[in-house]
């Protein structure tokens, strides 16, 4: 019913984006969001929610998004700006840059955003939960997203290599934890999330007693 509801909704509208986000969940790096208008001759059947593609379905849907969309554009939060205004915040705020790169060039009916939180934008925006499985237009989206992080990610490795980012993208695996006890936090780790962390063994600690 909620399927059947999005896209009654989507069919009323003249242009819709999809928005959507990755890199919520590392330690380190930035969270990059993508907007994406599609054409109705769009190959659509290239799409999927991007964690369910290997890497080289995503390289190849990626350049058909870029030739073939009508309009595309990335957005970024820093690790900085991650820790001063959190990371939800930092999130809608990386999907509202990229949205507003596209809205220079066009008028947009509604925004579709993958999840439970919108963004502040000028047009009808929905939130909708696993839209990145659902929605073409999210779909794109998710899958610029996540290949541009990834590439900024490899660029850091070769900046701090012995964090290993080109493996693991910043997110907390065992190596990387180990790295940053055994080097510290590098200028692209999010402080603010390894803050929480010992706050959190803090309070486990005294649960204790």
């Amino acid at each position: 019913m909620q399927e059947a509801l999005l896209f009654s909704f989507e069919e009323e509208a003249q242009v819709v984006c999809g928005l959507d986000e990755a890199g919520r969940g590392p330690l380190a790096g930035p969270v990059v969001a993508a907007a994406v208008i599609l054409g109705p001759d769009f190959p659509t059947h290239l799409l999927d929610d991007s964690k369910k593609l290997s890497e080289k379905h995503r390289l190849e849907a990626e350049i058909v998004i870029k030739e073939k969309a009508l309009y595309w554009a990335i957005g970024i939060a820093t690790a900085k700006e991650i820790d001063r205004i959190n990371i939800l915040q930092a999130s809608l705020l990386a999907m509202q840059r990229a949205y507003e790169k596209i809205s220079s060039k066009v008028h947009v009916d509604v925004a579709l955003v993958d999840g439970n939180q919108r963004p502040n934008l000028d047009c009808a925006t929905r939130a909708i939960v696993g839209g990145d499985a659902l929605v073409p237009q999210i779909m794109a989206a998710s899958i610029l997203a996540k290949n541009q992080r990834d590439r900024y990610m490899v660029l850091c490795h070769r900046k701090w290599p012995h964090y290993n980012f080109a493996k693991h993208k910043g997110y907390p695996t065992s190596e990387h934890r180990e790295a940053c006890l055994l080097y510290g936090l590098s200028p692209i780790h999010r402080r603010s999330f390894h803050i929480e962390q010992k706050q959190n063994k803090v309070q486990k600690q005294a649960t204790l007693f």
